[in-house]
């Protein structure tokens, strides 16, 4: 075979081999993320005096809710090394059931406000070793709030407990974290009772 037709078949096999990768969709790969280590669920008694008590996560600090419209029982349960918290709320309603019904569509409308985002928001309800009935949400998609809860005792108490991380890290790679603070969260409502000390 000449030596012009061996570099003509040359190049056009080069030609088609460039064409033929041309015609493939470029699909980068997807970022990797860190590893994360969780450590072990170790839990002590609130400390501060509120109307109720619980048992948290030693790995959590609790700070005073600093927003502006934070009322004197309000708290943070913070995780330093997630960058995360559960945000808690609590009401006395004083026996009155119009305040209560409110309480509770409150609780709920702010749950939902997530749909536009949240491709799924699943209720359950836990029965707690003291007797209470608390109302448990678990919120899946790029929301801002993966978990939230409240508990009631449908006649003067009213606590309510939402998570949330301040990060903007996709929430496929917090999985194993927000696993990790919702088994924390039930924990905490396993072991809440009131404390009729304080008002």
């Amino acid at each position: 075979m000449k030596k012009s037709k061996l570099h003509f078949l040359a190049a056009l096999f080069c030609g088609l081999t460039f064409l033929a990768g041309c015609a493939e969709e470029y699909t980068p790969k997807p970022k990797g993320y860190n590893r994360i280590d969780l450590p072990e669920h170790e839990y002590q008694k609130l400390q501060a005096q509120h109307p109720y008590i619980f048992e948290h996560s030693k790995h959590a600090k609790i700070l005073k809710d600093s927003s502006r419209i934070a009322e004197p029982h309000w708290i943070d349960i913070y995780y330093p090394k997630f960058n995360a918290n559960i945000q808690i709320t609590y009401k006395s309603f004083n026996q009155d059931p119009k305040k209560f019904n409110d309480l509770v569509e409150d609780a709920r409308r702010l749950t939902s406000r997530h749909q536009i985002k949240a491709y799924a928001i699943e209720e359950s309800q836990i029965k707690t070793p003291t007797g209470i009935t608390a109302s448990i949400f678990e919120l899946e998609g790029e929301v801002p709030s993966q978990f939230q809860f409240y508990l009631t005792d449908s006649t003067n108490h009213f606590f309510r407990g939402a998570l949330y991380f301040r990060t903007a890290t996709a929430n496929d790679s917090l999985a194993p974290v927000i696993e990790y603070i919702k088994r924390d969260a039930v924990h905490l409502l396993n072991t809440l009772h009131w404390n009729e000390q304080v008002k």
